[in-house]
């Protein structure tokens, strides 16, 4: 886990009403890029542990025979049910738990995939139990949007978020350190992937690109969201001042763009597959 960090219950509150149209998209070519690089046949079942509002799950549901997202987190479990009704999806099922309560008599699975998850649970612990979840020849999938983006950057129709007076402004209301739940990160969130599940038993990783590069509109609304989307400034953490915050943040982003509108660069990611021997 993060140092100096606990989980607790209050990590999203109030989030994942936010979380769909707050957070960035996945690049559409997931699923293709997904299904090109595994194994399919027969009847596979995916586990997406840390699932949030089902994003990832929903997008690869069509894979498999059956997926099963686990979060700690009933208003993120809300809004996954809610996605994939949307969507069409009838073979998903969402399981309040958190990821170190695995197996919890859930079965064997093909692929458990990790989308911006992984960093907040005891990874050691998780990557072993997972790894006897898997069929062999399964894997582990880590879902890895930190990947450098090209270096040259498109012609922008709007400008881009002021990201940097965003945090200035959520620092004014809630402190220099990094709020999460009910604690603060002392050091950011941990990196070493590799060593963690190399230590769990399984295969050195192989990197499957996604592309993204899209250049992607956005307005107020949905960077207001963006910002509740996030742990560090999730809408509980400001207490009673939560609506004077919304304000001053509706009033830094009406006045960043005449038009009311934000360019933002949907950057490549990767598929980090680690299988199982």
């Amino acid at each position: 886990m993060p140092a100096g960090w606990e989980w607790d219950e209050t990590l999203y509150q109030g989030s994942a009403a936010y979380y769909r149209r707050g957070r960035l998209p996945y690049p559409a070519s997931l699923r293709e890029r997904f299904a090109g690089a595994t194994e399919l046949r027969g009847a596979p079942r995916l586990i997406d542990v840390g699932c949030g509002p089902g994003i990832v799950a929903v997008a690869l549901a069509p894979l498999f025979t059956e997926v099963v997202g686990v979060d700690p987190d009933p208003d993120m479990l809300g809004e996954a049910a809610r996605l994939a009704a949307e969507s069409g999806v009838t073979n998903a099922r969402w399981v309040r738990l958190q990821a170190e309560d695995l197996p919890a008599g859930l079965g064997l699975f093909r692929y458990a995939t990790f989308a911006q998850s992984f960093h907040w649970m005891d990874r050691d612990r998780v990557a072993r139990v997972v790894f006897n979840m898997l069929e062999a020849g399964g894997a582990f999938v880590h879902v890895n949007t930190v990947v450098a983006d090209p270096p040259s950057s498109p012609s922008l129709p709007f400008p881009t978020p002021p990201e940097r007076e965003i945090d200035h402004l959520v620092r004014a209301y809630l402190g220099e350190a990094r709020r999460a739940g009910r604690g603060v990160l002392a050091h950011g969130s941990p990196s070493g992937e590799s060593l963690v599940l190399a230590r769990a038993g399984y295969r050195p990783v192989r990197v499957v690109p996604v592309p993204g590069r899209q250049v992607l509109e956005r307005d107020v609304e949905d960077l207001v969201a963006q910002v509740f989307s996030v742990s560090g400034s999730a809408p509980h953490l400001f207490g009673a001042d939560l609506a004077a915050f919304e304000a001053d943040l509706r009033q830094l982003l009406e006045q960043a763009s005449d038009h009311g509108r934000f360019s933002q660069w949907l950057g490549d990611i990767q598929l980090d597959i680690y299988e199982r021997p």
